[in-house]
């Protein structure tokens, strides 16, 4: 009797521990998140559950094969370990990831009934490192180049880009191809450009990104090297070149390969004066310049893709005039003012001369004095109007003054003797007129 009621009361307490484990059953829900990885990294993956009575986690393959029950380890793999097992949580690493640990992982709650969450495990395919293909040096310029960037094993597909000099190019064709396992991709990109001569030397750089990488972009890089013809320019030491100067004409010459030494003519010829015209690698030196140098003086520059030339056109000066002062010289006599303006030319210098002298002593282009040429004009119009006044001054003393004035108070005298004795206009009171010269 006491055993079946024993039996009852156990019956009921198993029954009570039951519905109470059913009940808070009901607040309890395993939550998961998604991990993504790197291939070769590690994943962790974790399962919580808030409120929990003693229930049971598990975590289970894409295979539905248990890789940990509790702290229990149930698939026999060394890469997958512990890392932290409570009746709230329960979490696992997997190490060293390949593309076919990708998948989706279950994390189940064993309550009645059992609860589970999913978490997906994406593994991300490194790209190898680019190559650069079709690039033949040298090439020459004006001809088209095709350079090809590849990488494989990239997942998702790689994305490629082009830069030369480090500014992006657009236009380059991009291709996509699935790897034989299905899973990774190669991709390539084609750039096709003409070449010029400012290409030589440019550095083109094929750059893969991809998230994988963590922001550090893999770059293949090529220098190009293109091969053209010299281009040619004559620069003058001098920009108004005189008789007895020097004058240096430089050739400068760019090509690839270098250009040889540049050959220098005159008038389509050899030069004429040796002594005087010396070539010293790419100068040519004119001393004691005379009017004989003038004419067109070309430079030429050969490499083995081809030559070019330029031409320069020397014309020598005369020696700057100079200028003497204005000399004024008043004449007392005749009252006329003689202007003298002498305008001298330098003949060429003797031989003492141009061996002493500065060759850099007359170098430039004269400038007009404009101060000194409108004190000159000045000079000119006063001593016009000087000469203007004295030859004035000078007539009028000749012409003299002559007034007629009849005889005043004559009237009323008795006699004609009396009158002209009283007349104002009489020459016997009159004050004698002088005359000054200047």
């Amino acid at each position: 009797m006491d055993s079946i009621i024993n039996g009852h009361v156990d019956e009921l307490d198993s029954l009570a521990v039951t519905k109470n484990k059913a009940k808070g059953s009901q607040g309890q829900f395993p939550l998961t998140q998604n991990v993504t990885v790197v291939e070769g990294g590690t994943a962790n993956l974790t399962c919580r559950v808030d409120q929990n009575d003693n229930t049971s986690l598990q975590w289970s393959n894409p295979a539905q094969q248990t890789l940990y029950f509790d702290d229990k380890k149930a698939l026999r793999d060394n890469r997958i370990e512990l890392v932290r097992a409570s009746w709230h949580e329960l979490s696992i690493s997997v190490s060293d990831v390949s593309l076919s640990d990708e998948g989706q992982y279950t994390c189940s709650l064993f309550t009645m009934p059992v609860k589970t969450s999913k978490a997906f495990l994406t593994v991300l395919g490194v790209p190898e490192k680019p190559q650069i293909t079709g690039f033949a040096s040298p090439v020459m310029e004006g001809e088209r180049m095709q350079l090809t960037c590849k990488t494989s094993g990239s997942k998702p597909a790689a994305d490629i880009r082009w830069f030369k000099n480090d500014k992006e190019v657009k236009d380059a064709k991009y291709l996509k191809e699935e790897d034989a396992n299905r899973k990774t991709f190669t991709v390539s990109s084609t750039l096709d450009f003409r070449v010029d001569r400012n290409d030589d030397g440019a550095v083109v750089s094929c750059r893969v990104d991809h998230e994988s990488l963590n922001s550090t972009p893999q770059i293949a890089m090529q220098v190009l090297e293109i091969h053209y013809t010299p281009s040619v320019k004559i620069i003058s030491s001098n920009s108004w070149p005189e008789e007895g100067q020097t004058i240096i004409l430089t050739c400068e010459s760019k090509g690839k390969p270098v250009p040889e030494p540049v050959l220098w003519t005159k008038d389509g010829g050899e030069l004429p004066d040796p002594e005087r015209m010396v070539v010293n690698g790419r100068d040519l030196s004119i001393s004691f310049l005379n009017k004989t140098d003038n004419g067109t003086y070309r430079c030429e520059a050969t490499n083995p893709i081809g030559q070019n030339s330029t031409e320069y056109v020397l014309i020598v000066h005369d020696v700057s005039n100079t200028l003497l002062p204005i000399t004024v010289i008043p004449s007392l006599t005749t009252a006329t003012v003689t202007t003298t303006v002498a305008l001298t030319t330098s003949t060429a210098p003797s031989a003492t001369a141009i061996s002493t002298r500065d060759p850099n002593a007359l170098t430039g282009q004269p400038v007009p004095d404009h101060a000194l040429i409108g004190g000159i004009v000045a000079v000119v119009v006063f001593v016009t109007l000087c000469s203007i006044i004295l030859l004035g001054r000078y007539l009028a003393r000749h012409k003299g003054t002559y007034l007629t004035n009849e005889a005043k108070g004559a009237e009323d005298a008795p006699d004609a003797d009396t009158a002209i004795i009283n007349a104002e206009g009489s020459q016997v009171n009159a004050e004698e007129k002088k005359e000054y010269f200047i």
